[in-house]
């Protein structure tokens, strides 16, 4: 049983940036891809960027593609979600997402199998 536990949100004004963090305990970490999903408010969860078990490939939703920068320790059991130049509609709570199934970097809720308790990011305009 894995568990992960994200840090680092908060409220930031837009242009600004934030660092996401995801600690995971309770089983090996690298076999897992990993990827961060957000919800929006009113809205339904949506993938925002994903990463393959060495840290070797990644992806991004066109939404954070070129904002956002989404990176893993194996060593230390964590990954991150660098984000940069944030806009009002990045609020969300952001969640770190770990799965076993997939081997690519893109993944799908229904494959997901451990979740973080989530991280509230508010960007201010």
């Amino acid at each position: 049983q894995v568990q992960l536990v994200e840090s680092g949100g908060g409220l930031v004004q837009a242009g600004g940036s934030l660092r996401l963090s995801c600690a995971a305990s309770g089983g090996t970490f690298s076999p897992y891809t990993m990827g961060w999903f957000r919800q929006a408010p009113g809205k339904e969860r949506e993938f925002a960027a994903g990463i393959s078990r060495s840290g070797g490939s990644t992806y991004y939703a066109d939404s954070v593609k070129g904002r956002f920068t989404i990176s893993r320790d194996n060593a230390k059991n964590v990954v991150y979600l660098q984000m940069n130049s944030l806009k009002p509609e990045d609020t969300a709570v952001y969640y770190c997402a770990a799965d076993k199934q997939t081997y690519t970097t893109i993944m799908t809720q229904s494959r997901v199998d451990y979740w973080g308790q989530g991280t509230q990011v508010t960007v201010s305009s």
